[in-house]
């Protein structure tokens, strides 16, 4: 890397930090700190809800996919999503923005002690807890990957240039700030890619690239079911991301929330599946071109590495690194913020109760010393971690194949359909799915596990189960039902004086 793609790398982490600093001045509680107070206009709601979904793990090991097996990357992964998203529109988003605006909730969990009872709510909080510092260590290794693949700097020095300036951001300006830097974040990550493709294009035969390198590439790279993609991983998929990309991903019901409305977040949803349908094959088009230009690679998570380095000008690299930073820094930014969220919320006030009772400023400056430790404990995982097959792991067979046990009480609690599955039908539910994951990621051979198996089957043991037992023994409570009744609509509107008022919310979770 050059003086000049050092300057703006280092322009890049000034502005970020600058936007956490202008946010702080916006933040005066904990509900501007965790959800705006709904203040968030829907389009931004919706490019945030977009980039809240990438990591650098998409430069490295997504790039490794779309290098050996080609375009099944954009089925195994953004169309399952986007697609997951557009269902989500109509079934979720809606329902989580009410949540805040009628109730008061701050948290996605927040509400499960009313839908169900405390113990399921901490049952939920802690297993997602866990879950997310292990998904967080793994974006810190892909980000500090490529920065030893760019500049040769150390893992260690990586996650603690990228974790550190996240931490610093996201302390000071809340959910304000990372939807902020996630707009920005947008911005780079557009003319970074546009610039790879025009790289790419100009490179090899101009425009008619988009269709003359599938006869140069191998024909299997055409197919969008290829090595590894099987048709019933992308349906697994399909079905997880569904649940994970609509709430289930805490951080991504945030997003929802802090809309003004409920009939705005589902234009958020919509607008945010549009781009997840459109834009990642965009990103993935140079990565799948990449053996054309590049060939001979061994390590294809190296690919998108040696393509930037073969085909950008000084200048365009730091700004393509800047947009790896972006990615990673969006999704982890937007993950510190929910879970600070879950423990200020819902996991601290059960074991110290007087955090109940602190003041505004006090609960303010709880939830950033929450933030800091947060992510100071994930990258800590992230540096003593192995990073030679870490980032796979933990993203499919962790993440997505225990987010769905995760995710289903949580999910379908939401859904007037339910009302009658209560805490039996939920811990059953959760404990069956993990159940599941734990008997086939320790105790069957690799060789007789499928992803598809690892992904899917968790997933459909707890919808099963939560299914079943909530038919077989109906729980449902009046408050659980009229809190799941306030969700079909939205609150009438809040003439702008009232907006402004410090008072109460309607009906309180709590």
């Amino acid at each position: 890397m050059s003086g000049l793609d050092w300057v703006v790398v280092g322009a890049y982490f000034c502005v970020m930090i600058g936007i956490g600093l202008w946010s702080s001045k916006r933040i005066e509680n904990v509900a501007d700190f965790f959800t705006a107070r709904g203040r968030i206009p829907w389009w931004l709601s919706g490019i945030s809800h977009h980039m809240s979904g990438y990591s650098a793990i998409m430069f490295v090991t997504f790039a490794a996919v779309a290098y050996d097996y080609g375009v099944t990357i954009y089925f195994w992964w953004p169309l399952t999503i986007g697609l997951g998203i557009g269902v989500g529109a109509f079934l979720f988003a809606p329902r989580w923005n009410r949540l805040r605006a009628k109730h008061g909730v701050n948290s996605p969990l927040e509400y499960l002690a009313v839908r169900y009872n405390l113990p399921t709510q901490q049952v939920l909080a802690y297993s997602g807890a866990l879950l997310k510092v292990v998904d967080i260590a793994a974006k810190w290794v892909a980000i500090a990957l490529l920065l030893q693949g760019f500049a040769d700097i150390p893992l260690v020095w990586g996650i603690g240039l990228t974790g550190v300036s996240t931490m610093l951001y996201m302390a000071f300006g809340g959910l304000w700030a990372d939807v902020l830097t996630d707009f920005g974040q947008f911005v780079i990550q557009f003319v970074a890619g546009i610039a790879m493709v025009v790289a790419v294009m100009v490179h090899l035969t101009g425009f008619s690239t988009l269709w003359t390198m599938w006869g140069d590439l191998p024909s299997s790279h055409s197919d969008p079911v290829n090595g590894p993609v099987t048709t019933t991983l992308i349906l697994a998929f399909l079905l997880v991301k569904t649940f994970e990309y609509n709430g289930g991903m805490w951080n991504l019901a945030q997003r929802y929330m802090s809309a003004p409305s409920g009939s705005r977040a589902r234009k958020s949803a919509l607008l945010s599946s549009a781009l997840w349908l459109v834009w990642p094959f965009i990103l993935f088009l140079p990565m799948i071109a990449a053996p054309l230009i590049v060939p001979g690679v061994e390590n294809g998570e190296e690919s998108y590495i040696k393509l930037a380095q073969e085909l950008l000008p000084t200048g365009m690299i730091g700004l393509l690194l800047a947009g790896f930073f972006s990615h990673t820094m969006a999704m982890v930014a937007s993950d510190s913020n929910v879970i600070t969220a879950v423990i200020t919320r819902d996991l601290a006030p059960v074991f110290v109760p007087r955090v109940r009772a602190l003041g505004e400023r006090a609960q303010l400056l709880f939830a950033r010393i929450t933030t800091v430790a947060f992510v100071t404990v994930s990258m800590l995982l992230a540096i003593v971690s192995d990073p030679d097959g870490f980032i796979m792991t933990v993203v499919v067979n962790i993440v997505a194949a225990t987010m769905g046990p995760i995710s289903i009480p949580l999910m379908l609690g939401l859904l007037p359909w339910f009302t009658r599955h209560g805490p039996w039908a939920a811990i059953t539910s959760w404990a069956g799915g993990l159940g599941v994951w734990s008997y086939l990621y320790w105790g069957v051979p690799d060789e007789d596990v499928t992803q598809a198996m690892t992904v899917g089957w968790p997933l459909v043991t707890s919808l099963v189960l939560y299914v079943v037992v909530g038919l077989v023994k109906p729980e449902g409570t009046p408050e659980g039902d009229a809190l799941i009744a306030t969700l079909d609509s939205d609150p009438p509107p809040v003439p702008p004086a009232a907006e402004r008022s410090p008072s109460p919310p309607e009906t309180p979770v709590r």
